[in-house]
């Protein structure tokens, strides 16, 4: 219990056995529930959540955003707060997004990662493609969000019962952000964090996974959405906060 409020975290994971315990291991005493979803590992990852004391979903249909909804059924904490299982994430600082969340307030906080405090926790490749995605998403949905892709947030539970999520892959990371923005009963914010280089190999094809996100903005935009469905925040009164607090150094 964390300020009143119980929190769930959820760490989606394929093959992760490099950096899921350094994780679980910083997750903050104050979480009243750890879920792993894992993607049907084949090394061992299942094993070693479950031995840190994670209630462990293994869900073989697999897929970032598959990981995520099965996830979402299982938690009952107020706010959620989700982050990887290769150790890129500062779950040890969760408090600082819980803070900003309750404090602000808002409803939905999403962890940037930009500007990077460590130049070597991210190629350039995957930086020139979190900047297309930013600036795609500008065009297509009128808001700037400075790290669309960032598989770090906190949320108040009941965000997810006014958005439309689609999505079972990596797409989901953008589609959920986009979800709670153009919900004027959702108030959106990002807040910085330090990101740090993964431990283990990526599972992430770039190019592939980049190309895909783009199609997936246009088919949001065009097709889920559609002119009927479209919210221009600006114009409903939304807005989408941008925090600036201090950030413990690690």
């Amino acid at each position: 219990m964390y300020r009143d409020c119980s929190t769930t975290v959820i760490i989606p994971c394929y093959n992760e056995e490099e950096g899921i315990l350094r994780v679980l291991q910083k997750v903050p005493s104050f979480v009243d529930e750890i879920i792993v979803v894992d993607g049907g590992s084949t090394d061992h990852t299942e094993r070693i959540a479950r031995v840190a004391g994670a209630d462990v979903i293994v869900e073989y249909q697999r897929g970032y955003g598959r990981a995520y909804k099965r996830g979402f059924e299982r938690a009952t904490g107020d706010i959620i707060v989700t982050c990887d299982g290769d150790a890129t994430y500062p779950v040890e600082h969760i408090s600082e997004l819980l803070d900003y969340l309750i404090d602000t307030p808002l409803d939905f906080v999403s962890a940037s990662r930009f500007p990077l405090r460590d130049k070597r926790s991210m190629s350039f490749r995957n930086f020139a493609g979190n900047v297309i995605i930013a600036v795609l998403l500008m065009l297509l949905f009128h808001e700037k969000i400075t790290d669309a892709l960032s598989g770090m947030w906190a949320f108040r539970r009941e965000c997810l019962a006014g958005i439309n999520l689609v999505s079972d892959n990596w797409d989901f990371s953008a589609e959920i952000k986009i979800e709670a923005i153009r919900n004027p009963g959702i108030r959106f914010g990002e807040y910085p964090i330090i990101y740090r280089e993964r431990l283990g190999d990526t599972k992430v094809f770039p190019w592939r996974t980049g190309v895909a996100n783009m199609g997936f903005l246009f088919y949001k935009r065009l097709v889920t959405l559609g002119p009927g469905r479209f919210v221009d925040m600006h114009r409903q009164g939304g807005k989408v906060g941008r925090g600036t607090g201090p950030q413990k150094p690690s």
